[in-house]
């Protein structure tokens, strides 16, 4: 290959680069994000314009940043419009967090954020995002379905008694798979029973009594008092006829 060859090749290089930059400028943004690197010509074309870029953004982020600036992603710079470019965002800047950079792109009227985890190692942090993930599907649930059951093995408690009912309609054998649950469901109420310092025989047969009773009730840990359900809470035999 000539050096004349090698000189229209990077020729055509830089003009495609100024091309693209031009599509860029023309919507007039102030930030373009994208997935793929940035050249050094690029990055001249946009500085000279007044526009800031951010490469090399993974595609889940970018996704999500679309959301919070109201964007939309385009993967053609000559399909660019003004349309396109987002509005919704009111800050955008750069932090400094021991060796690394941030970006933080806020809007008050966006749908998504980001949470941002730091810790010791990286075992310690995929554990505390596994107890986030936990936590948020917790609070989407109750946003969906914004309704409570007790704890400290009032559930389980109820639920045994429920079952337990149930199959005294049943007959013969068929009341065996009944007994079994219940008694499974009261064994993992047994567990927190042990935790008090009442005796577990003697906890037990108090939950028991008030469960016959019809009475929501659940075990406070430590003093070993039973203690009255909220009226606002949901009842576990409304609950349990629903599912039964």
């Amino acid at each position: 290959m000539k050096e004349e060859d090698i000189s229209r090749i990077l020729e055509q290089e830089e003009e495609s680069i100024r091309k693209q930059c031009d599509d860029i400028i023309r919507v007039k943004p102030d930030l373009v994000f994208t997935e793929k690197g940035v050249s050094d010509l690029a990055q001249h074309f946009l500085l000279k314009a007044g526009i800031t870029a951010i490469r090399r953004l993974k595609k889940t982020d970018n996704n999500r940043l679309a959301r919070v600036c109201g964007a939309r992603i385009v993967n053609d710079t000559t399909d660019l419009r003004e349309s396109d470019v987002g509005t919704e965002a009111d800050l955008f800047e750069i932090t400094k967090i021991a060796d690394e950079y941030y970006t933080y792109v806020t809007s008050p009227t966006t749908t998504a954020c980001t949470i941002c985890l730091r810790g010791p190692s990286k075992d310690v942090i995929n554990e505390v995002e596994r107890n986030l993930q936990d936590s948020l599907h917790v609070v989407r649930n109750i946003m969906l379905n914004p309704r409570l059951v007790p704890g400290g093995g009032a559930l389980e408690m109820a639920l045994a008694q429920a079952i337990t009912e149930k199959g005294k309609s049943m007959e013969g054998v068929r009341q065996w798979p009944y007994k079994a649950i219940a008694r499974a469901l009261e064994r993992h109420s047994r567990s927190f029973h042990e935790l008090l310092f009442k005796t577990v025989v003697e906890t037990r047969f108090a939950s028991l009594l008030l469960y016959a009773q019809n009475t929501l009730r659940v075990l406070t840990i430590g003093p070993g008092v039973l203690m009255e359900l909220q009226e606002n809470w949901l009842t576990c035999g409304s609950w349990i006829s629903g599912i039964l």
